[in-house]
């Protein structure tokens, strides 16, 4: 056990392993996976749980994405979650597991918005027509100001703030945020709207401040664009590892890849499929977000790829795409892992190789061992969510000679 770097550390809901020496996390998360793929009764022969590898970074300041909530505790006031308590926030004037940039920019919007006047709902008693903090109440569901949401990775950063789209004070927090985007540093500031009922940081009801509703990103050379109201990966350092590791392992198959197909299955915004078309004689690329295949054929277009096309596309109507022979396939699917008529597409598909990336080791368990036409030859594991029990891992599941 160790000193917690984070004061707020038990308090906060978001970390819950700072207590814990890194090195003890990485043996616990390693252990974890062995665990998930002991329930495959097929793994290779050469493979051996002792020889998980493992990929780590910094351990502290390295996401570059924070959702923090106002709160009117003080009035103008910024944080996160309380542990056990989600309608509960606590106050945060920095965050040890985010970058320096992302809390470099909390730090402005703490400054600028804190000590204004409040009267969100649970200050009845005052009356004032100054509205310059309205601060949404989630007990009342009343109030304006929800969220902050910082981004900041590597070349760019944006604020996007979520607003209560019921508020009859809009207007007023408005101009207080075009004001705010004249002094930020933030290269873009976006204003979305969510519902009063709804508890979600992103909309696609939102409109562009200052700057762009897109993010810029770069992994191994190549470069790619995501919204602002959509899903990117919060570790740089790592995502960039794990792209490298995955494109190592496809190039020892360079024989078979050549003439082969490349399917990213649940590809977001394309970076799988564009940093490894240069294997593959074509890839595709399928997600259901048409945001994200929006952003996708634009990050074909920037990089210059010629085979890689982009499909929006739900996984589970994967039986309506013709994919050529022989298939090569990158799943990367959401923490719910994959719906089984997915999986049984894939066994009709039978593509030589598949590296399932997960995000959950449970449901990485549940998924595997359905594949029993496949062996498991290889695990690693990729600490992206470090201080927390969260982990990337990437599964090279080989197909059985005579399947």
């Amino acid at each position: 056990m160790r000193q917690a770097l984070c004061q707020q550390f038990g308090t906060c809901g978001g970390c819950t392993a700072q207590h814990i020496e890194y090195d003890i996390q990485l043996q616990n998360k390693k252990k974890a996976l062995a665990h998930a793929l002991s329930k495959a009764s097929f793994l290779d022969k050469t493979f051996n749980e002792d020889n998980i590898k493992v990929f780590s970074g910094n351990e502290f300041y390295y996401r570059n994405r924070m959702d923090f909530l106002f709160h009117s505790n003080n009035a103008g006031g910024i944080g996160l979650r309380k542990k056990d308590d989600y309608k509960k926030i606590i106050d945060v004037e920095k965050c040890v597991i985010s970058n320096e940039e992302l809390n470099k920019l909390l730090a402005e919007v703490r400054s600028f918005f804190e000590n204004k006047p409040n009267t969100s709902a649970n200050t009845s008693t005052n009356t004032s027509t100054n509205t310059l903090t309205d601060i949404f109440n989630m007990n009342m569901r009343t109030g304006t100001l929800r969220y902050a949401v910082i981004r900041a990775p590597q070349n760019d950063s944006s604020i996007s703030f979520v607003l209560n789209s019921d508020s009859k004070k809009i207007n007023e927090t408005i101009e207080q945020i075009k004001e705010f985007a004249k002094i930020t540093s933030a290269n873009n500031v976006i204003v979305a709207y969510v519902p009063s009922q709804a508890d979600v940081s992103i909309s696609d009801d939102f409109f562009v401040v200052k700057g762009a509703d897109m993010l810029k990103e770069t992994y191994l050379g190549k470069t790619f664009f995501y919204h602002s109201q959509g899903f990117f990966q919060n570790n740089s350092e790592m995502a960039e590892k794990m792209h490298e590791y995955c494109h190592l392992l496809l190039t020892s198959y360079s024989q078979y890849t050549k003439p082969a197909h490349l399917l990213d299955l649940y590809g977001g915004v394309g970076t799988f499929g564009i940093i490894n078309a240069d294997l593959f004689k074509g890839v595709t690329i399928i997600e259901s977000v048409k945001q994200c295949i929006d952003a996708a054929e634009k990050n074909i277009a920037v990089n210059n790829i010629k085979n890689v096309k982009a499909v929006v596309l739900d996984a589970i109507n994967l039986k309506k795409l013709k994919l050529p022979e022989p298939l090569f396939v990158i799943t990367d699917p959401p923490r719910s892992g994959m719906d089984m008529k997915t999986i049984e597409q894939l066994k009709i598909l039978k593509p030589k190789l598949i590296l399932y990336v997960s995000c959950n080791v449970q449901q990485l368990a549940k998924d595997i061992p359905k594949f029993k036409q496949y062996k498991v030859k290889s695990a690693t594991l990729f600490d992206l969510f470090p201080q927390t029990v969260h982990s990337e891992a990437v599964v090279e599941l080989v197909r059985c000679v005579g399947d």
